[in-house]
């Protein structure tokens, strides 16, 4: 999983309050957001999981009434998945990176520890930072591929089904924010 998400971290994600402290109505992002063409939809939910079929089937199941709603069947369709979707949602995972301006070291290191993820298990790491500020993710992506390198393959198909349905969940909330 890149340390820059694809999107910005949403000011209310699920349980957390936006920085200012009043609560987020997501009622309005999410009447827009259902009245979308089924294209736009389909074409917004492959940027919150990389699997067609996962896109698909979102955009299929609209409108959605709330967005806990919204989140269930994200949730629901994500454990639908087969093999073949996790892989094509792992490959369109986009590439690690850093702020330009952290050090060379820390560039290096999570190169390194992503290639021998990679190398262990044959697709990218992924993992939800959502928990996390800016200044811990590189700690944590390291932190992670490091246990994670001790899963059985077994073992680590699960973890990543599971991280790649609490990025789904965590990008959902980040589309719906954004048409607020």
């Amino acid at each position: 999983m890149p340390v820059q998400p694809r999107h910005p971290a949403p000011a209310g994600a699920p349980d957390t309050p936006p920085a200012d402290g009043a609560p987020v109505d997501h009622a309005v992002g999410l009447a827009h957001f259902n009245s979308l063409p089924f294209a736009a939809a389909e074409a917004a939910f492959l940027e919150c999981c990389g699997s067609l079929r996962w896109a698909h089937r979102m955009a299929a199941h609209r409108p959605y009434p709330d967005l806990g709603a919204l989140l269930a069947a994200s949730d629901e369709a994500g454990y639908d998945l087969a093999p073949s979707d996790i892989a094509e949602a792992l490959a369109a995972e986009p590439a690690p990176c850093l702020h330009h301006d952290a050090p060379r070291a820390a560039h290096l290191a999570l190169r390194a520890a992503h290639a021998a993820y990679e190398s262990r298990f044959g697709h990218a790491f992924v993992i939800c930072l959502d928990a996390f500020g800016p200044s811990q993710h590189v700690d944590q992506v390291l932190a992670g591929i490091r246990v994670r390198l001790a899963h059985e393959v077994d073992e680590e198909r699960a973890v990543t089904a599971e991280e790649l349905r609490r990025l789904a969940r965590s990008r959902i909330v980040e589309l719906i924010a954004a048409d607020l």
